[in-house]
Parts: structure tokens; C-alpha cells; sequence
């Protein structure tokens, strides 16, 4: 079966390709290499033996989707990450996001209610809940104002697909809240790329243990949680990775109760930010030079998932510990910096 993945050449999106082709999927990946580099191609091509197909391409383009879709139009199932991520970036730049966040989604919509039959996983976030009432976090808490244009677009893209699948009977959607993303491919032939300075906690912990930063801030040590510092959920990107294909599985299989679906994926258990330095001193064996500063705007204190739908209807689970992630991603880290 021919599958897209949109972003393919991105962290979690190249880390889905390979789960993909280790299922024995034909992956299609489109990606504008905006944040992400041609060479994962051959990272991906070490680890299952084929390289996948690659077109570059900028599907704010609307006559160049249309076009791909003509072209392949044998595509049984749409995997859907190609999206700026940035929360800061997002503040500062909120029509950028919304042009390339929605308008992207709204015009691979369009070709999907064209076809016969059509299966679409959505990249969502957990940042739709923002500050939730009661932890962990179900799929049935109260998505909250977003804190940012970003989380917007994914609240929004989620309202657009949830619209679609109500007039669009033959299209089949799940949308996949995850965490917090961390760590690499065990094989450290792909893993995290951020371009310029990193935006999250792990590859800015890994960049500071190299070297290339000099030091590492932490915002705020006044929190009301156990050592003051925030909480949240971070979950090995390979994990993310699996459950991207199980999901794709269980529409292509009909098992879905509804045509839109929606799944949280995380471990089920909170770090604090302290936690994960110590984790990186752990494996890494060397002490983090950080600081403890003010707080920074817009911060959740504690977002942690609750996992029991995703690991009993969609029959998945998180296998890895955080010193695993953390070590997946300090070894990544140092690969790339020699």
C-alpha cells in the first residue's frame, strides 16, 4: 500500500517513514526542506535497506497538490505532519502559521474527499488542552483557549478534519494528541534537527552537554509541583513513530468505532525539567552547566497523558524510560557534532 507522509523529512515524521517501511509500506514523502534536510533520506535508506520516495515541494502550492494527488493516485492513506512548530515563532509571525498550518490542511482535505475511500492521521498536540482542571490529562478533557497562533492551528485543524468527516462519509480521520517528543533512532542514523537554536527542552539539554551552548536556562524553580520545576510527559520519538503506523493499520482494517477518531500519546508519566537534567547526568555521566531563572509567559505547570484509550483500543503503549530517550538522544547528539 502507498502511503503519504507530509513532512516526512522532519523528527517524528522520518521516525514514522521508517516504522512504516519496516511494516512494508511504499512511503511517498513530501517535504519543502523548510526545517528538515534531504540527507534523512539516506539515514532512512540505512536503517530499512529502501529509500523512499521523495518529492520537494511547497504544499501551500494548491495546483501542485492537486497535481500530486493526479499522479499518485493510488495513495491509501494520508500521514499528515508537515506544519511550522515553532510557539514562540508562532507569536511573532501568526499568519505564516495559519497560511501554512491550515491552509495545507484544507487542501489535502480537498483532494481526500475526492477519493473513494481515504484514511488520515493527523499530527495534533497536546497543547489543545493548555493548563488542564484535573491530571493526567484524558482525551475528553476541555481543550482550552490556546496560548499561542500555533496551538490555534492545531485546535482549529482538528475542528476542520472532526467538519470534514461529518459531510465526508467515505474519509476516515484520527487525530494524535502527543507530548513531548524526545530521543532517536536507537541506529543514530536519524534523530532530531533543530535549525538555529532549539525551541525544546532535550536537544537544548544535548546541545549544552557538547558544548555548542554555553549554558542552559530553566525557567522558574517556584512552581507548585515536587522540585518547583515544570511537568511534562516526554515519550521516545520511535514510540510516537509505532503509533502513527498502528493507527494508519486500524483504519485501512475498518476497526475504527467513528470516522474521526482521537488518541493521546504519551507515557502516562510527568518529569520535571530537573528530572530530565539529572536523567542526561545519568547517562551522559557529566554534569549540566544550567541556571535557574524567572519564569517564562505562557508556561503550563503540569501536562502528563493519560494513556488508557490509546492502550487499550488502539493496542499501544510507550515502551521506552526517559534515561533510554534521553540516551538515544545524547548519542544522536554527539554522532552529529563528531
Amino acid at each position: 500500500m502507498k502511503i503519504l507522509v507530509t513532512g516526512g523529512l522532519g523528527f517524528i515524521g522520518s521516525h514514522t517513514v521508517v516504522e512504516l517501511q519496516n511494516e512494508g509500506f511504499e512511503v511517498v514523502i513530501i517535504d519543502n526542506l523548510s526545517n528538515s534536510s534531504e540527507d534523512v533520506l539516506d539515514g532512512i535508506e540505512a536503517i530499512t535497506g529502501k529509500k523512499p520516495i521523495f518529492e520537494k515541494m511547497d504544499l501551500r502550492d494548491k495546483p501542485l497538490v492537486q497535481d500530486f494527488f493526479k499522479r499518485h493516485n493510488d495513495i491509501e492513506g494520508v500521514i499528515h505532519f508537515a506544519a511550522s512548530k515553532a510557539v514562540g515563532e508562532s507569536v511573532e509571525k501568526p499568519l505564516l502559521y495559519y497560511e501554512n498550518n491550515l491552509g495545507v490542511l484544507v487542501y489535502l482535505l480537498q483532494e481526500l474527499t475526492k477519493m473513494d475511500k481515504a484514511n488520515f492521521i493527523f499530527s495534533s498536540s497536546c497543547t489543545v488542552y493548555g493548563q488542564a482542571d484535573e491530571l493526567p490529562i484524558t482525551e475528553d478533557a476541555p481543550v482550552k483557549p490556546a496560548e499561542s497562533p500555533y496551538g490555534n492551528t492545531k485546535q482549529v485543524g482538528e475542528e476542520i478534519i472532526q467538519d470534514t468527516c461529518k459531510v465526508s462519509p467515505k474519509l476516515a480521520a484520527i487525530a494524535l494528541r502527543y507530548f513531548n517528543p524526545i530521543g532517536a533512532h536507537p541506529s543514530v542514523e536519524i534523530g532530531e534537527l533543530p535549525i538555529g537554536v532549539p525551541q525544546n527542552l532535550v536537544p537544548f539539554i544535548t546541545q549544552t552537554g557538547v558544548g555548542l551552548r554555553e549554558q542552559l536556562s530553566v525557567f522558574g524553580d517556584d512552581y507548585p509541583t515536587e522540585d518547583g520545576t515544570c511537568i511534562r510527559d516526554y515519550i521516545h520519538v520511535v514510540d510516537v513513530a509505532k503509533a502513527h503506523v498502528v493507527a494508519l493499520q486500524r483504519l485501512l482494517e475498518g476497526k475504527n468505532k467513528s470516522n474521526y477518531e482521537v488518541f493521546n500519546l504519551g507515557t502516562g508519566k510527568g518529569s520535571s525539567v530537573l528530572e530530565v537534567i539529572h536523567s542526561f547526568e545519568r547517562v551522559s555521566g557529566d554534569k549540566l552547566n544550567y541556571q535557574i531563572v524567572g519564569r517564562r509567559a505562557g508556561d503550563v505547570v503540569q501536562a502528563y497523558a493519560d494513556t488508557k484509550k490509546a492502550n487499550l483500543v488502539l493496542g499501544w503503549k510507550a515502551a521506552s524510560t526517559l534515561d533510554e530517550s534521553i540516551k538515544s538522544a545524547w548519542d544522536w547528539e554527539r554522532k552529529i557534532r563528531n
